[in-house]
């Protein structure tokens, strides 16, 4: 994918925001690297880099630490330009609730122009910045694995229901952000893809258009949404919020045969007396039906306190510690 995904990452109080940036670039001893899956916007990555050096000590000396692969395509301005047209005519059609944003990025990108020798001038600014990072991605990721031994994390961009091929289609990203991109995007063998950890929320959002059973579009999703400062990381758009949706982790576990999840922000839902959690649906889960389907909730207790400075499972309150349970059981994953 490219700088349309956005990661939030906290280390010591201080938050980071990532797009083209591997999150592991805070941390000094970690070497960096982009594969060829990826498509960079060059002002982009650099203006990105800025930003977060100045948040705070975990970026210095970045250039140094950062591998981009050779077959890593360049982004220009016009094609993010094109792109933004294409989500104002999804955005159009997908009916009334939808157009507020459709006229927000008609005032964004009115008309479309390219000026061809412009762009290329100004790449050329980048030109002796970029030179040192990049290396054969092939053999640079080869040596990694068969060298001195290394730990090596990857990390996806966009979410398992954005995938081109296993998402929400047609409301998805134009790559595949399942475990299969590990191989293709990054000229990985599949027999070196060990342990594949799940990073979800403990409710559910979206960003933008597409199928969302599980969303609640009243009081409970504002409070989700505005305790878990749910805002676009890259076009800081409000995410749409809801319960956890076990059908669709189940589906994604299907797909990518997670190890373990992550599960994140479990403290957001310190506020509820009763939390609800989508486990079935009354009708076929496909496109055309998903905005259609009733879903059959489970309502486990809420723990009504703040947990935000919990370091361990044993430090959590029982029912927030049964909420963790519940989930590990319905899907079978650790």
């Amino acid at each position: 994918g490219g700088n349309n995904a956005g990661h939030t990452v906290v280390v010591d109080s201080v938050e980071y925001d990532f797009h083209l940036l591997p999150s592991g670039i805070i941390n000094p001893n970690v070497t960096a690297f982009i594969g060829n899956g990826v498509v960079i916007h060059l002002p982009g990555l650099f203006e990105e880099a800025e930003k977060n050096v100045q948040k705070g000590k975990g970026l210095e000396g970045w250039e140094k630490r950062l591998i981009i692969s050779d077959r890593a395509h360049i982004v220009f301005d016009f094609h993010q330009a094109a792109d933004g047209i294409q989500e104002q005519q999804r955005q159009e059609q997908a009916g009334k609730k939808f157009k507020v944003l459709a006229n927000q990025y008609k005032s964004i990108y009115p008309t479309l122009e390219i000026d061809i020798e412009g762009e290329l001038q100004k790449l050329k600014g980048y030109m002796e910045r970029i030179k040192p990072m990049v290396r054969d991605g092939v053999y640079f990721l080869y040596e990694a694995l068969h060298g001195p031994p290394k730990k090596i994390l990857v990390e996806g961009a966009n979410a398992a229901l954005l995938d081109i091929d296993f998402g929400t289609y047609p409301f998805v990203t134009s790559s595949n952000c399942t475990v299969g991109g590990v191989c293709t995007g990054l000229g990985m063998p599949p027999q070196n893809v060990g342990e594949v950890y799940g990073v979800v929320k403990a409710y559910t959002t979206r960003v933008g258009i597409g199928a969302f059973p599980t969303e609640q579009d009243n009081e409970i999703g504002e409070l989700l949404q505005t305790r878990g400062r749910e805002f676009g990381v890259t076009t800081g758009r409000k995410r749409r919020c809801g319960w956890l949706d076990l059908v669709l982790l189940k589906y994604a576990h299907m797909i990518n045969g997670f190890t373990a999840l992550a599960l994140t922000k479990l403290d957001i839902l310190d506020m509820f007396t009763e939390i609800k959690v989508g486990v079935a649906y009354k009708l076929d889960a496909n496109q055309e039906v998903l905005n259609k389907v009733e879903v059959q909730y489970k309502t486990l207790p809420g723990w009504n306190t703040d947990i935000s400075n919990a370091r361990t499972f044993k430090e959590l309150p029982i029912n927030a510690q049964n909420y963790v349970r519940f989930i590990e059981d319905e899907l079978q994953i650790p």
